[in-house]
């Protein structure tokens, strides 16, 4: 029994702790409320920056509730990015900010007041017990007023009891008020079941929509390489060997510089065939590796360029083409669009599973994928394979494009 009791005691003091702490916390939510639906109602341009602070806040609560439980909420949300557009879009069809939204307004109606609630009952039984202490030092015309004034020895002395009742009423409905806090914030601020389950099909499906427009887009040019360049210089060949077989039977010894000038479209026909075969898969990835195949790639770059390799363990085939076609793009980028002076790669591994690139200059900045750069055919390469690309470039510089793959067989 005196454990039981004891535990119950300790358990009300925690959450007396959580429900003290919500009422500040309620009344900073309230007083965000019209800041937060400003941003998302009124100011149009600003609603992705409303998105941020609501996320921000919520995030706040996870933690709160998680270090009260021990049993962390989990928070999702879609990445904002793309155009002003697209990231309002992406707001207003965003399930987890309307609950969040939802959140904050119950949090700040509600919280302050059953926090003072539960604090009230335990000062409301600590003043109940100590009347018979000072309620004679009041003037008879006002007297202690608790559950009902205090004018003689025989209601003083009955206030101790009535203090128990309170604790009593403490011990039990705080923990009850601290579970109910922690309740709604689980309903409403961890992901709806099924939420992530049906995003990760939406991201495939998306991604799987990326590696077929980047497969098609892939085979267009080459085969607008093999038409415009290999074939042509092949059609070239085969002329120049007919006009040289006339001369044979004509003139046979007008037909060695012709014969000539067919060997030479012949080996211009090769070194385009070869060039077309290094863009499908660059054979110095097999030979030296994507750190070696990197090192080549910033060896020929325009703008004087640095390559950091923090560790670099070889991925599949696919994967290391894909980074290796990525820093290609992103450094014709720079050389042709930044007027840089200075440039870098890094290549590293995040938790073993995920190669990371990043691509640094100190350029004007101001890239964007609506400017036609290339990046776009980047964002779609790396999309193909469940990866992450991000841009980040103000006016003025720098540029700095960062990109994820997964790394693992």
């Amino acid at each position: 029994m005196v454990g039981w009791l004891r535990g119950r005691i300790a358990e009300t003091w925690r959450a007396l702790g959580f429900m003290s702490v919500g009422v500040v916390s309620g009344l900073a939510a309230l007083a965000m409320l019209p800041v937060v639906v400003f941003l998302l109602v009124v100011g149009w341009p600003l609603v992705p920056a409303g998105a941020e602070l609501l996320r921000w806040r919520a995030g706040l609560e996870r933690r709160r509730v998680g270090r009260f439980t021990g049993e962390p909420i989990a928070g999702h949300y879609p990445e904002l990015r793309g155009s002003l557009g697209e990231r309002i879009g992406i707001v207003l069809r965003d399930r987890a900010a309307r609950r969040d939204l939802v959140w904050l307004v119950q949090h700040g109606l509600t919280a302050p007041i059953m926090g003072l609630l539960a604090i009230g009952l335990p000062l409301g039984a600590l003043n109940a017990i100590a009347i018979p202490f000072y309620w004679w030092a009041f003037p008879a015309d006002e007297p202690v007023d608790s559950l009902f004034p205090v004018t003689d020895w025989g209601r003083a002395l009955a206030m101790p009891v009535v203090g128990l009742g309170y604790l009593a009423l403490a011990v039990l409905l705080v923990p009850l008020f601290a579970r109910f806090r922690v309740w709604v914030a689980r309903a409403l601020l961890a992901p709806p079941k099924g939420s992530r389950l049906s995003e990760r099909v939406a991201e495939l499906t998306a991604s799987r929509a990326a590696a077929l427009e980047a497969h098609g887009a892939e085979l267009r040019r080459i085969e607008r390489d093999l038409h415009d360049g290999t074939q042509n210089r092949l059609v070239g060949v085969v002329m120049h060997l007919g006009i040289a077989e006339r001369a044979l039977r004509r003139n046979p010894d007008s037909a060695l510089p012709l014969i000539l000038r067919a060997q030479n479209a012949a080996a211009d026909a090769l070194t385009e065939l070869r060039d077309v075969v290094r863009s499908i898969y660059p054979p110095v990835l097999s030979e030296r590796g994507l750190d070696g195949a990197l090192a080549a790639l910033v060896a020929r770059c325009p703008v004087p360029c640095t390559l950091t390799v923090i560790e670099a363990p070889r991925a599949p085939a696919a994967v290391e083409s894909a980074a290796y076609f990525v820093v290609a793009e992103a450094l014709t980028n720079i050389a042709k669009h930044s007027g840089a002076d200075r440039a870098e790669v890094r290549l590293s591994t995040r938790e073993g599973e995920r190669l990371v690139i990043e691509v640094f200059d100190d350029g004007h900045g101001g890239a964007s994928e609506e400017a036609g750069s290339g990046l776009i055919g980047i964002r779609r390469r790396v999309a193909a394979f469940d990866g992450q690309t991000e841009l980040t470039s103000p006016a003025g510089g720098p540029t700095v494009l960062t990109v994820e793959l997964p790394c693992g067989s």
